[in-house]
């Protein structure tokens, strides 16, 4: 034991070697962890196993590979760009909505220079972060007025803690939905300060059940959109105008936590039952709350849009500074907007929107373009076949619907699955799949035509060519 360990080399030694004092353009700090790193690990390994190894040479070299490796891995982003091929749309694991581009073209001019954040340029005096988007929002919405955080659950946060802090809430048992990563609405509605009552059942609510509950301490009636998932069968829920003609009776706000918040009629283009923004305001809902990185197609935020009386009072509590977005979320969601001027337009500018409602024949002429591609490489490592599939929509958004595609299946002639599918993840940049029966699954919907060549490099150094 004692003599494997003397084997190991030293930190000062390792820096004096020519592989690692021919890396460029690395901080020596980087290269310092590298090392130290990686000799800790290789002493880890030799106390489990020392008859790992039976000559110095052969240790030596496999800790010198191993440094070079943990410096590329250590100098590399964390945050990396990948290609999504798995017909997901809004993946959220990948960022969820892709920003059109004009709206990155928006970010950049707001990130690299100084820009009237919060400055009105007609007068010269301090303006208002939100007045870039407040007219648009109102405008394509029909909502008085607006407010923007940083993501949906801010919103409803921010709503319960102003409208309902101290009071009671009532919503149904089955709209206490769970959100991305844990977050569940019962604890949003904790942390706020309001009382959940709920009523009903799992299955159904009646606006009876609403009406029973209804107190001195009752201050908010809250509807939840169930967005990510669907009860079917014997069911019934309240309508949202039967919720709204109940608050009127009983002078109390409703508030609609609508989730994914389309602005364009995807049912009218034969792709689910989701209510737009416009309709549920249009009923009489006095808030409103949707995320800006979902069917929007814009970057992450939470939307707050309704009557001004209720919106002016969560814009003066202490919450919103906290959870207010910064100027480049402020500079994607105004391209955004601007683009839903036109609707039809939007449904090329807006990629979620292009991608959603993209015509089958198109997928399957993509498609056969990637199969070509493939082909002319990778005949030797895979056979390569299309066939007809589905994609989803993902992020919450949609549950439940499938979207025809047509999809690219590799059937690999000498590798394993397992080993090609995590070469093509940590590959640069990473490719994201998905397997079935034994094959390696693509969906051009979400691939990008301009990554199609790329695509088919990392495909070929995941079967180990260069």
């Amino acid at each position: 034991m004692q003599n494997i360990y003397q084997w190991l080399p030293g930190v000062d030694e390792l820096l004096l070697n020519e592989r690692i004092k021919a890396i460029h353009d690395v901080p020596r700090q980087v290269i310092l962890d590298g090392i130290r790193n990686t000799l800790k690990e290789y002493r880890h390994q030799l106390g489990v196993n020392p008859e790992r190894y039976q000559h110095k040479e052969e240790l030596q070299r496999d800790i010198l590979n191993d440094i070079i490796k943990e410096i590329a891995r250590r100098e590399k982003p964390q945050l990396r760009k990948v290609i999504n091929a798995t017909g997901i749309v809004l993946h959220t694991n990948l960022g969820r909505a892709l920003l059109s581009g004009k709206a990155w073209k928006s970010v950049e001019i707001a990130a690299t220079g100084y820009s009237n954040l919060e400055l009105n340029l007609a007068t010269g005096h301090r303006g208002s972060r939100y007045a870039h988007v407040e007219e648009l929002i109102t405008r394509l919405t029909g909502a008085e007025s607006c407010l923007v955080v940083n993501n949906n659950a801010a919103a409803v946060l921010l709503a319960l803690n102003t409208l309902a802090k101290g009071k009671e809430t009532i919503v149904s048992r089955g709209e206490l939905v769970e959100i991305g990563g844990s977050f569940r609405i019962p604890d949003v509605m904790e942390q706020s300060g309001s009382h959940l009552v709920e009523v009903g059942t799992t299955n159904k609510t009646y606006r009876s059940d609403y009406e029973q509950k209804i107190g001195s301490e009752t201050s908010l009636l809250l509807k939840v959109h169930t967005s990510n998932y669907r009860i079917i069968g014997f069911t019934q829920e309240t309508d949202i105008k039967d919720l709204v003609t109940l608050g009127k009776e009983f002078h109390l706000p409703v508030m609609h936590d609508l989730g994914s918040g389309s602005l364009f009629d995807l049912k009218g283009r034969g792709i689910g039952d989701e209510p737009t923004v416009q309709q549920i305001i249009a009923s009489g809902a006095d808030v409103v709350t949707f995320s800006g990185d979902k069917l929007l197609g814009g970057p992450q935020a939470g939307i707050i849009a309704g009557k001004d009386q209720y919106i002016s009072l969560m814009k003066k509590n202490p919450l919103t500074r906290a959870l207010r977005i910064d100027k480049m979320t402020v500079a994607a969601l105004e391209a955004t907007l601007r683009s839903y001027l036109d609707m039809e337009g939007a449904l090329q500018e807006i990629p979620t929107l292009e991608m959603l409602t993209r015509p089958l024949n198109v997928l399957k002429e993509q498609a056969q373009e990637l199969k070509a591609l493939i082909a002319k490489e990778l005949t030797s490592f895979m056979d390569i076949s299309v066939e007809e599939g589905v994609s989803q929509v993902g992020g919450g958004s949609l549950p439940g619907k499938y979207l025809p595609t047509y999809l690219v299946l590799l059937k690999l002639k000498k590798q394993k699955v397992e080993q090609f599918v995590h070469a093509l993840r940590e590959g640069e940049p990473g490719v994201l799949t998905y397997v079935r029966d034994d094959q390696v699954i693509l969906d051009p919907r979400t691939v990008l035509a301009s990554q199609y060549e790329c695509l088919v490099s990392a495909l070929k150094k995941g079967c180990g060519g260069k």
